[in-house]
């Protein structure tokens, strides 16, 4: 089994190395796929699409992607058809046009450092309309983040960036693990519950 991951805003494919080192100890062929926040999102979504493609035709695959990556995923998946994925997971993702998003948009600071990237996620339009995954997918909310009379997120469970309730896709629960945003990729919880996912979607590994 072959899994392309997709770090998220800000990040490099290094922030992901911990959670493909322990997918490989397992067997799986991983593959990183990076891109700048800076790049046009239209232009991303092509490349990983073209990537993605071109390893589909190699046997199965799943797609796991952190944060923008799977704004990115969700954004390419359309275009992958027929060659789907067997599952995509998804790390803390924005699925609405978040708090957060759609506070800091109003920052030319966060629109220099982010460009279209950044304003898609405020976008409510945008985000309402991202393809709801026709496979198998996962979803993982952290819960790390603070709670209190000070946190723009009053008691809502949260990990920092996002509340547990702004990365619900369709009708699936997420799984929520007592991680922050930035780091819910190195969760084992996380890295754990892929692994099973995969096994079951593939049964023989195969590599």
């Amino acid at each position: 089994m072959k899994a392309i991951l997709v770090h998220g805003m800000g990040r490099t494919p290094v922030s992901q190395l911990l959670l493909a080192r322990r997918l490989t100890r397992t067997g799986t062929q991983v593959h990183l796929f990076g891109y700048s926040t800076l790049s046009s999102f239209e232009a991303c979504v092509e490349r990983l699409a073209e990537r993605t493609r071109a390893l589909a035709g190699t046997g199965p695959f799943v797609l796991i992607g952190h944060s923008l990556g799977a704004v990115l995923i969700r954004s390419a998946l359309p275009r992958l058809l027929p060659l789907a994925p067997s599952a995509c997971f998804f790390l803390a993702p924005p699925s609405t046009a978040c708090k957060a998003a759609t506070f800091f948009a109003r920052s030319r600071l966060f629109r220099l450092g982010t460009g279209q990237m950044g304003q898609r996620l405020a976008d409510a339009r945008f985000m309402a309309d991202l393809p709801v995954p026709a496979m198998r997918f996962r979803v993982y909310a952290g819960s790390g983040g603070y709670r209190g009379a000070l946190s723009p997120f009053g008691g809502e469970p949260n990990d920092g960036i996002l509340a547990v309730s702004e990365t619900a896709i369709g009708s699936a629960a997420p799984l929520v693990v007592p991680s922050v945003h930035t780091f819910i990729m190195n969760s084992r919880l996380v890295a754990d519950d892929i692994l099973r996912e995969i096994e079951s979607s593939d049964p023989r590994r195969i590599k």
